[in-house]
């Protein structure tokens, strides 16, 4: 039969085993370059074509069209207007 003793050191050892491989971790932070952009740039909304599901419809690249396919469909998202007083 196993010993107490020898039970006692083998949890020991592996609690000590699983405290060390916790001190492994390297670090996850992104090291920033001062001056550097890092990420890919955004592009404008408005510069990409409507989607084949949406109802809204805007002209690529025209900032007024998307503003008011945009102003209508919150107005069609709007109780009040829907269904009328």
């Amino acid at each position: 039969m196993i010993s107490v003793r020898k039970l006692v050191v083998a949890i020991a050892a592996l609690a000590l085993a699983v405290g060390l491989a916790g001190c492994g971790e390297t670090e996850q932070v992104i090291m920033y370059k001062q001056g550097k952009y890092q990420g890919k740039p955004d592009t404008r909304p408005w510069d990409s074509a409507p989607g084949a599901t949406t109802t809204s419809k805007w002209s690529k690249g025209d900032k007024g069209s998307w503003e008011s396919a945009l102003r209508s469909r919150s107005q069609n998202q709007n109780e009040y207007v829907r269904i009328g007083d």
